[in-house]
């Protein structure tokens, strides 16, 4: 018998399954779709666990709570912790000046003591105690975790009304939460072997801002578009010209690279870009996590947890 339902298997879903399921709380999780895969937008995240960075741009909580997502994952999946590396073309060395005034915890170093086939380039924000993972694996070894609990995911589609008991609703954007919008993201994903990266580089631009996250096999993720838009469509043109244009410019030899995937879909965000669990009676919605899925899960799941078992109220709990 379950002490919670999960309505959801995204990133939050499954986070907050784990957590609970460490507590000894044993949850029940359904989706609608099943198991992770590309229905949902965590399959297509960058997996960057990069709080400075994100704080540039952010509001302080997201790079504050944010800080305890590497080790939190790494209890479950592999973690890479090599820092993030910040560049800009020649042209647009104001934008990391900018960047560096507003970034915490860098160093400016050279660029080919850190990533010698990017030599090209000469200086760098170098962020050292930041950290990537594969999202598509850490979703897997999420799914495998619980399953050795004993903790399936099924596949049916339900509300909370359906549901009798406590409810952890991690729907997205089906959720329909006051106040949420849908923010769409595309991605390219490439294989290039020639080029070797260690890694996470992000390359600052006044319009199209890159990030390249190194995976296995010589394998980058490309990302990522940021639009105000609802719209679910495919990969527009302009996008993957964008974001493959940006990536030639970072190094040229991208240009020979195999595009094996090309994936959009829509991040849930409230007006602050600020995730939180929204509390309607009986029913936990965790939502809004917008471009910080895999940094912020962690912390947004432990106060879902401290409050469904404590009644503590972290800054992330919002009561309605």
């Amino acid at each position: 018998m379950s002490d919670v339902t999960i309505i959801g298997a995204g990133v939050a879903g499954l986070f907050a399954a784990h957590e609970l399921a460490s507590r000894g709380v044993h949850p029940r999780i359904i989706d609608r779709n099943g198991p992770p895969g590309p229905h949902g937008c965590s399959w297509w995240a960058g997996g960057m666990l990069a709080p400075q960075c994100e704080g540039v741009t952010a509001e302080p909580v997201i790079p504050r709570l944010g800080a305890e997502a590497a080790a939190a994952w790494a209890r479950i999946t592999p973690v890479t912790r090599r820092g993030t590396l910040v560049l800009a073309l020649d042209r647009d060395r104001s934008e990391l000046a900018r960047f560096a005034r507003r970034a915490d915890c860098h160093e400016t170093r050279p660029v080919a003591d850190l990533e010698p086939e990017l030599s090209q380039h000469r200086e760098g924000l170098f962020f050292p105690t930041e950290a990537h993972l594969d999202p598509r694996q850490a979703l897997a070894d999420l799914v495998q975790s619980l399953a050795a609990r004993g903790i399936p995911i099924e596949k049916g589609e339900v509300g909370p009304d359906d549901i009798d008991g406590p409810v952890i609703d991690a729907r997205g954007l089906a959720a329909a939460l006051p106040g949420l919008r849908g923010v769409r993201g595309e991605m390219v994903v490439l294989h290039a072997p020639d080029i070797t990266l260690s890694r996470p580089v992000r390359l600052l631009h006044p319009r199209h801002p890159l990030y390249i996250v190194p995976r296995a096999g010589n394998i980058f993720m490309l990302g990522a578009t940021q639009l105000e838009s609802a719209a679910r469509a495919p990969v527009s043109a302009r996008a993957a010209l964008e974001l493959l244009s940006a990536a030639y410019a970072l190094d040229p030899r991208f240009a020979e690279a195999s595009v094996l995937e090309l994936g959009a879909d829509l991040r849930p965000a409230f007006a602050d870009n600020v995730p939180r669990v929204v509390v309607r009676g009986r029913v936990l919605h965790l939502n809004g996590l917008f471009r910080h899925g895999y940094l912020m899960a962690p912390a947004l799941a432990r106060q879902a947890a401290d409050f469904l078992l404590t009644r503590t109220k972290g800054e992330l709990i919002h009561e309605d």
